[in-house]
């Protein structure tokens, strides 16, 4: 059982926990053996009940800790990141779910003293990234629930004596680098880690009591984002070699229903889940961010090469083995920006002649367009046979058998929806099926009848609506750096004006973050992850800025010239001006100077993206896309990858699809056409 509250006791030597017992646990815990766990600081060793080697050790700090992260390893040594703050969001099962919300970062090290100037400088830049990736996203675990797996999944596993951590999917175990330490000392047998071992999750967990004709009901919604191919918007897209799709996302919705109305006796809730993923298209494709509202699009076409086929192969044979037969939803534009992507994605699945594939092209934007948003019933309306086949899991802790629940239905396969994004479109789609799957559930348990739909009962409505809409909010927070578009849809079930003019402020600052901020928030990820290590011997830092002087002089020039132009314009008294000539020559100089700069911008817009520097974006074909002054790129080209400049060339066409253009109705809404 994992230990719920520890005392940390800082000293010079060590950090020390020592288990904390609630007064309502006190009477149970008195016979329990308690454990200490001691991490060497000078050592980085872990130790249980280790004996005092100093007595009388000042302690530095006492803080209460309620679970291990896990360690990183930095220039310095290793730091382990605890978390020290939470908030209870529900309880399922009879197990409390908790989102960490304050977390603290402790060096082993004592001093930096034998690291260099540009280390300790990026050292400091390392923990920042750390700090920055704790504080933007949202963790939840549970001392008692497995955090990471359906209860579908749980009740295959429900006898089993192992550990939490060793059930866990892997996928979702978000903290599985850094808690490779503790796992590695355990599995070794060198001591039992298991009750510091804490699995948590990234992603969105809410879990809200409410009523449903008279029956009370717990209604929950769990997403579990995968570190597989974990990134940025624009950073991360299609697959990876091993088949792994940029922000795959499984969402489970759960229902606990008393099967009597209030009031009257009614034994333990039936369990009630069903389960959607979304996944960016499984091939290989990807945006190169170049400063452009539409980023430039990279798509691999040549199913003629083995390797293109093999890795989506390779990804549904994945989802097949977990899921089972894969219903696939697309929603990108049938024409313009997108197309290339959906054609792909056909191409893909024609040419993988899987059976247990079936893919259903739904183009959102231009069904739904003029607001009628009430269209998507017509995808709701094809789905429903595969719906009705699929079913979800049921379980009945009423009807044990053995002393096991029952497991009345069980889900036999699942859908996989994606848009561009996998955000704002596919959130909407997902609320939809997930809304049609509810009446059923509902219906075969009889809570509603027949005739009944549970969207006429305004109170619950409510609940879910926003809970799908916080969903949203939050998934795309995580991926995008705002909240999601069309959200107004999703709590009210209509499309308003005002919603729009929302989307349309979100899209814009999407733009701005995706382009210019987006690169720290990667690097964050994949030192969080352990995709890139900290490197001591050899060292080259790879927040080195050496860019060529134009990346700074040029966005000021064109800012200072811009507004110039524009007081010159407005307000020509307010430098003196009263020469018509000078007026006219000023105001020609700064247009040109403005316009000029703007031009070299859009030419060269990918020297002025915020690239990661961490780890390098790789394409097909040994393309390498980012900042070329870092040192992670002179390993690619060390490695025979090519390295061109910034991206200025585009891959050969006879493996591509490219496009330019400004995309119609892509995420950004317009208030009089498609949104």
């Amino acid at each position: 059982m994992i230990l719920e509250q520890l005392r940390l006791n800082v000293t010079r030597e060590a950090y020390i926990f020592t288990p904390l017992y609630e007064p309502a646990k006190a009477n149970g815990a008195r016979n329990t053996v308690v454990e200490s766990l001691t991490i060497h600081r000078d050592s980085g060793r872990i130790e249980l009940n280790a004996p005092p080697t100093q007595q009388g050790a000042q302690v530095l700090q006492e803080v209460v800790v309620y679970g291990i992260m896990g360690f990183i390893r930095l220039h310095a040594g290793e730091y382990m990141i605890v978390i020290t703050g939470y908030e209870r969001v529900g309880s399922l099962r009879g197990c409390d779910i908790l989102r960490a919300t304050t977390f603290q970062i402790l060096p082993l090290p004592h001093n930096l003293s034998r690291l260099s100037q540009t280390q300790i400088d990026d050292e400091q830049k390392y923990v920042h990234l750390l700090q920055d990736h704790l504080r933007q996203n949202t963790f939840y675990y549970s001392y008692t629930y497995d955090m990471t797996r359906s209860i579908q999944c749980q009740s295959e596993t429900e006898n089993s004596a192992e550990p939490m951590w060793k059930l866990a999917d892997t996928r979702f175990f978000w903290n599985r680098y850094l808690a490779d330490k503790m796992i590695t000392a355990t599995e070794s047998g060198e001591q039992d880690l298991t009750a510091f071992i804490l699995p948590v999750i990234q992603g969105f967990v809410d879990i809200t009591s409410t009523v449903i004709n008279k029956h009370p009901v717990s209604f929950g919604l769990i997403s579990r984002r995968s570190r597989e191919r974990a990134g940025t918007r624009y950073f991360s897209r299609g697959l990876d070699d091993n088949g792994h799709a940029s922000n795959f996302v499984e969402t489970e919705q759960l229902l606990l229903c008393e099967r009597e109305p209030a009031g009257n006796a009614g034994g333990q809730p039936i369990q009630l889940s069903f389960v959607q993923t979304r996944g960016s298209v499984p091939g290989i494709w990807g945006q190169i961010t170049n400063t452009r509202y539409t980023p430039q699009l990279w798509v691999e076409g040549d199913l003629n090469d083995h390797s293109v086929l093999a890795t989506s192969r390779t990804h549904f044979s994945e989802q097949i083995r977990i899921y089972g037969p894969q219903v696939l939803v697309n929603l990108v534009n049938k024409k313009g920006y997108e197309y290339p992507v959906g054609q792909l994605y056909a191409r893909l699945v024609d040419a993988l002649a899987d059976p247990r594939l079936s893919y259903v092209h739904f183009d959102f934007h231009h069904e739904c367009r003029k607001m009628r948003w009430n269209r998507v019933q017509l995808l709701i309306d094809e789905l429903e046979p595969a719906l009705t086949k699929q079913g979800y899991c049921c379980i009945d802790p009423n009807n044990a058998t053995a002393g096991q629940p029952t497991m009345r239905s069980k889900q036999s396969s699942v859908v996989r929806t994606n848009c561009m994004d996998c955000l704002d479109r596919t959130n909407v789609v997902q609320s939809a099926l997930a809304r049609w799957i509810l009446n059923r559930q509902l219906r075969d348990i009889g809570v509603l009848q027949s005739t009944e739909v549970i969207e006429n009962d305004a109170q619950f409505m409510s609940v879910f609506n926003n809970t799908w809409a916080d969903n949203a909010d939050v998934l795309s927070l995580a991926y995008s750096g705002t909240g999601a578009l069309k959200t107004d849809y999703t709590r009210t079930g209509q499309r308003t004006y005002v919603g729009a003019l929302n989307d349309l402020s979100n899209s814009l600052i999407r733009y701005a973050k995706n382009n210019y901020l987006d690169g720290s928030r990667q690097d964050g990820i994949d030192l969080f992850l352990g995709l890139y290590t900290v490197e001591s011997s050899l060292y080259n830092s790879p927040f080195a800025k050496n860019k060529p002087w134009t990346t700074k002089a040029i966005p000021t020039g064109f800012f200072c010239s811009l507004i110039l132009f524009l007081i010159i314009l407005f307000h020509p008294e307010r430098i003196g001006i009263e020469s018509s000539t000078v007026y006219v020559l000023l105001l020609s100089f700064f247009f040109a100077l403005s316009f000029s700069c703007w031009r070299y911008i859009q030419q060269h817009g990918t020297v002025f993206v915020d690239w990661p520097r961490l780890k390098p974006i790789l394409f097909p074909k040994g393309v390498v896309v980012g900042d070329r002054s870092s040192p992670a790129f002179a390993a690619v080209k060390e490695n025979g990858g090519a390295v061109p400049w910034m991206m200025h060339a585009p891959p050969e066409r006879s493996n591509t699809a490219m496009l330019d253009e400004v995309e119609q109705g892509y995420e950004l809404p317009t208030l009089k056409k498609t949104t």
